[in-house]
């Protein structure tokens, strides 16, 4: 696990800025930074919020309270997702219960978790009302949606679903490449 120091100078260098910007930002003395970088001294509790704010982070991205890495555990959250093919909402109900389960427990869960969560309840949305709006149209005779061809229908359901399936597996092989942070498009904020 990456020391505090480390994980404050690997974001500074995320954002670009050098440590004479972070100590103007944070108005904390460049010695002070130095020093926590180089993982000489551990910033205080006011250094530390000083230092997130100037980051736009959160302290859970910088001090793990004994939390552990498992990258099986997030790989196999994502690929999780993959249970809606068989039951309809899994892509929702069993991400949900293992992040609830593990949140706290695992590095990096809490916020790639929330941030899955939130884009499956939107795919879902879309998905189910677009399956219902073509079903209505076609029974009904809706004008508008009469007019949509049953096959651009099919298309569309087809995008969607392959979308939801390339997605978790593109991002658990980035996890085993190392990149954990991963983030689906942020479309609906519901779970934070």
């Amino acid at each position: 696990m990456k020391e505090v120091g480390s994980k404050i100078r690997e974001f500074r260098k995320k954002k670009g800025l050098s440590q004479e910007d972070l100590a103007e930002l944070a108005k904390v003395n460049l010695r002070t930074i130095q020093r926590i970088e180089t993982n000489v001294n551990d910033p205080s509790g006011k250094t530390l919020n000083l230092l997130c704010d100037a980051l736009n982070i959160s302290i859970e991205d910088i001090v793990d309270y004994g939390k552990t890495e498992d990258k099986t555990f997030l790989i196999l959250f994502h690929l999780s997702v993959l249970s809606f093919i068989v039951l309809p909402l899994g892509n929702i109900i069993i991400p949900v219960i293992l992040w609830l389960t593990k949140k706290d427990k695992i590095v990096g869960l809490k916020n790639v978790g929330a941030n899955l969560i939130n884009y499956q309840i939107f795919w879902s949305i879309v998905t189910y009302l677009s399956i219902i709006l073509g079903f209505i149209g076609k029974l009904l005779r809706v004008p508008f949606l009469d007019n949509l061809n049953f096959a651009n229908f099919l298309y569309l359901l087809m995008i969607l679903y392959l979308v939801n399936i390339i997605l978790p597996i593109v991002f658990a092989i980035r996890i085993v490449k190392g990149k954990i942070n991963n983030r689906y498009p942020k479309l609906l904020n519901i779970i934070s």
